[in-house]
């Protein structure tokens, strides 16, 4: 159970769902007026945190650390869009309740239309210890009839971050390619020719063995080269994959907003004083 004390310490802190998964941060807390029970809290959302969503904390368990609601991330980012810095009203109760299925009649703010009763705010003199200046701390008012003179005015900061992302995959694969190469081999052939050569001393012999006059015949075996293809697979290379990391700048435009305090009076003052 989260009562009043609990205010001070929630805003900032990190918000989980019943599953463990991380919803964002505590904005501000809406509380009843009458007895200062906190009844809503504002959870900041999205990528830099420009988003909003209203989260019921009936029900929610607070360990001083993180504050576990009760119902899931994509129900609180599901929730109707309310503009977080005025009072509720009741259409925009009704239409919260209604998204989270609970019965707004015992759970009402009593003071709704109230900004005070409905925008979190809290005294500080009743919290003691509690940082009003608090980092996450938007719109908290110190002003009132139980207060000094003073008020708070604070302003939204915008903060930049990085996120990593699956963009896309690459991968290797190979396929067998067929091309025709062309290659000149040289290639040698035996042709016949006749060769005559007189007879002289040294061959009388060999020309004089046979006899006279016959019929003969001699057979002469003839050769040639040629082409022989033989294939061998052999490797030529290695392929891998890598990445390498690219810097460059991205421009980022958000809306920030920040309250002014004026001087409304009359007699003293031209009533245009501003900060």
């Amino acid at each position: 159970m989260i009562d009043s004390r609990d205010i001070g310490s929630i805003v900032g802190a990190t918000v989980h769902d019943a599953d463990g998964d991380k919803i964002g941060t505590v904005g501000q807390v809406y509380v009843d007026p009458t007895d200062e029970t906190p009844l809503w809290a504002t959870v900041t959302t999205g990528l830099f945190g420009t988003s909003q969503s209203f989260v019921p904390l009936e029900g929610a368990d607070w360990d001083r650390e993180t504050l576990t609601v009760r119902h899931d991330k994509a129900t609180v980012k599901d929730a109707p869009r309310v503009e977080a810095d005025g009072a509720l009203s009741e259409q925009e109760e009704d239409a919260l309740y209604a998204h989270y299925g609970m019965d707004a009649g015992s759970a009402r703010t009593t003071a709704t239309g109230d900004a005070a009763g409905t925008q979190g705010l809290f005294d500080q003199d009743e919290h003691p210890g509690v940082d009003g200046d608090r980092d996450g701390v938007v719109g908290h008012d110190t002003s009132g009839p139980t207060t000094d003179d003073a008020m708070t005015r604070s302003e939204e900061r915008l903060h930049v971050g990085t996120e990593r992302v699956e963009t896309g995959r690459a991968r290797l694969r190979k396929h067998v390619v067929t091309e025709q190469r062309t290659v000149t081999v040289p290639v040698s052939h035996e042709e016949v020719r006749l060769e005559r050569e007189p007879i002289t001393d040294g061959n009388v012999g060999s020309a004089t063995s046979g006899p006279d006059l016959s019929d003969e015949e001699h057979e002469v075996v003839l050769t040639e080269e040629r082409p022989v293809v033989q294939m061998e697979t052999v490797p030529v290379e290695r392929v891998k994959l890598g990445t390498e990391t690219v810097t460059d700048e991205r421009t980022v435009t958000e809306d920030v907003r920040h309250e002014e305090i004026e001087i409304d009076g009359d007699g003293t003052t031209d009533g245009t004083a501003r900060r």
